[in-house]
């Protein structure tokens, strides 16, 4: 089964991750990531950015269009994993992840069909 690690954060989380040293961070995730494909877990996974973001939303038929990422969360979300494997193991994989500490980590399985089907 498919599995999306939704990785969340807000200003707290990035300043307590630049403490720990964004180097030591994106090594934690090269790291996971080298075993995940070696393992044949990893499907996908990248870290997203706030740059360009746009929320559209559709009223009446009409787009409207506002810059940012922002829905009305706390936390936005800031990068994600796709992998295949079981529930258990996309949890332990999930709490592994440098942000957990910090910010929630949300873990969503895939539907059956693809859009592409």
């Amino acid at each position: 089964m498919k599995y999306m690690l939704l990785i969340y954060g807000n200003e707290q989380t990035w300043s307590a991750l630049a403490a720990l040293g964004l180097d030591q961070v994106m090594a934690e995730h090269r790291k996971l990531g080298a075993e995940l494909k070696a393992n044949g877990e990893l499907v996908d996974g990248i870290g997203l950015t706030v740059d360009n973001a746009r929320v559209v939303r559709v009223n009446d038929g009409v787009a409207a269009v506002t810059d940012g990422p922002f829905t009305e969360a706390k936390e936005v979300l800031a990068g994600y994993y796709v992998v295949d494997c079981d529930l258990d193991r996309a949890t332990e994989i999930a709490a592994r992840l440098p942000e957990a500490p910090y910010s929630p980590i949300e873990i969503r399985e895939f539907t059956a069909t693809p859009l592409d089907d």
